[in-house]
């Protein structure tokens, strides 16, 4: 199999880091983005080069600040640049607010879709236009479980998340007729430091005047620092494989992959299975089906 050139998204930690070392010991080309690659990730940098080259293997890490749209068309053209294509793109990068949906101002919300959907977009059309040209593409779309369901104090992180799954699937369909899959993957709860870089909301009053229900954020963050300390905790590299195995598909790939950690079925799967069958007939009703 001949290794393709595949860009990720905020591969500094969590997800991104073990998909960039999976893809990267798999024989592709990966090029890490992330931010400040010369200051606070310069170590991390260092750190996923020298461990993929002590298995013969190359990594490219790239500065690229999703937020930015001069910084993702600048990084993309200079990868297209370097490699001559892109053949897979993966929209990682992600932020997690959780907290009181309502102390969470206009300007907070802003702030979260910058990234975990403004972020795809820029990177999405950044791209789009080589594929095209060339006829073939994937674009991965890393959102969560709480894309399709939503639970209290994270109202806002599941807004940005449904956000993307519409933006996904609708590059589902529009992209086909290019050669372009368009895909969703949904991770379960797996531990991460998104919760503990969790964004706090800047409105103190409106804090103030929920009472003793304020406090249920913070709850829930401690509570999830310590769900994991079990003899068989969630296994995270379990998403990296799933992107694995979607990069190097051969056939359509499906829409939406689920990956919950062992064990545990919180309904995701069936949603989406319910789902499907609705969206499919009303686009073949509206004479889409070839799109499907």
């Amino acid at each position: 199999m001949s290794g393709k050139v595949v860009v990720v998204t905020g591969a500094s930690s969590g997800f991104g880091k073990l998909t960039v070392l999976e893809l990267a010991r798999r024989g592709h080309t990966v090029v890490a983005t992330m931010r400040d690659i010369e200051g606070r990730n310069a170590t991390v940098r260092k750190e996923l080069i020298n461990a993929v080259k002590a298995e013969g293997h190359v990594l490219q890490v790239l500065e690229m600040d999703v937020a930015d749209e001069a910084s993702v068309n600048s990084t993309i053209e200079l990868v297209v640049m370097q490699h001559k294509k892109i053949d897979v793109l993966i929209n990682n990068a992600g932020i997690m607010p959780v907290g009181v949906t309502e102390a969470y101002t206009v300007a907070d919300v802003e702030r979260l879709f910058a990234v975990n959907f403004f972020g795809a977009a820029r990177a999405d059309r950044a791209v789009l236009p080589h594929m095209r040209a060339a006829g073939s593409g994937l674009l991965v779309h890393v959102t969560s479980l709480m894309g399709r369901v939503v639970f209290p104090f994270f109202g806002t992180y599941s807004a940005s998340k449904f956000a993307l799954e519409a933006l996904a699937e609708a590059y589902r369909y529009e992209l086909k007729s290019f050669g372009i899959d368009s895909v969703i993957v949904e991770p379960g709860p797996f531990p991460s430091n998104l919760l503990s870089s969790s964004p706090e909301p800047s409105d103190e009053s409106v804090l103030a005047s929920y009472g003793e229900v304020a406090a249920i954020p913070g709850q829930i963050k401690d509570s999830s620092s310590h769900a994991h300390d079990s003899a068989n905790p969630p296994r995270p590299q379990m998403v990296a494989d799933a992107i694995a195995r979607l990069v190097e598909a051969t056939e359509r790939r499906p829409l939406r992959t689920v990956v919950m950690p062992e064990g545990m079925d919180l309904g995701v799967q069936r949603l989406n299975e319910a789902v499907g069958p609705i969206q499919n007939a009303m686009l073949t009703s509206l004479g889409m089906a070839s799109m499907l």
